[in-house]
């Protein structure tokens, strides 16, 4: 039986990227895909505010701009899940830290997570309104 193969080019990955064949195998070079532009500025908008909003009302914001936008922007949706899942990521390390206070290393903990939890959260936010893609670390998948 021979083997037919596609003839080298870009091809479609997702909704955004395409990723080249060169005719035999999968290369590591990607693209946004072609007639797709950046977020707009109203998505990036969105996705500044699920992140930075979480300040202010904590997972919450993320949740709520997630429900609402999910299915009109994947920028937007990616941008809520990730700060929705890393939030509530932070509030299941927090709960276990504050276990941990009775051993005293958990008052560490709450410190290195609190101040991770804001640094890593403006990072999302400039990211976001830069028209990027981020994903947050040591942030279990919840939400897709």
């Amino acid at each position: 039986m021979a083997e037919t193969s596609a003839e080298p080019g870009w091809y479609p990955v997702d909704d955004l990227t395409q990723r080249y064949w060169d005719g035999s195998q999968w290369t590591e070079h990607t693209a946004p895909r072609a007639g797709v532009g950046g977020p707009s500025s109203d998505d990036k908008t969105y996705a500044v505010l699920a992140h930075v909003l979480t300040f202010v009302v904590g997972f919450v914001a993320p949740l709520v701009i997630f429900l609402i936008k999910k299915d009109e922007s994947p920028y937007v949706r990616h941008h809520a899940a990730q700060a929705l899942n890393f939030h509530l990521s932070v509030l299941i390390y927090a709960l276990f830290s504050v276990v941990l206070v009775l051993l005293l290393i958990g008052l560490l903990m709450l410190l290195v997570l609190a101040v991770g939890a804001v640094v890593f959260t403006i990072i999302a936010a400039i990211n976001a309104a830069n028209g990027e893609w981020y994903r947050y670390p040591l942030a279990l998948p919840f939400v897709r």
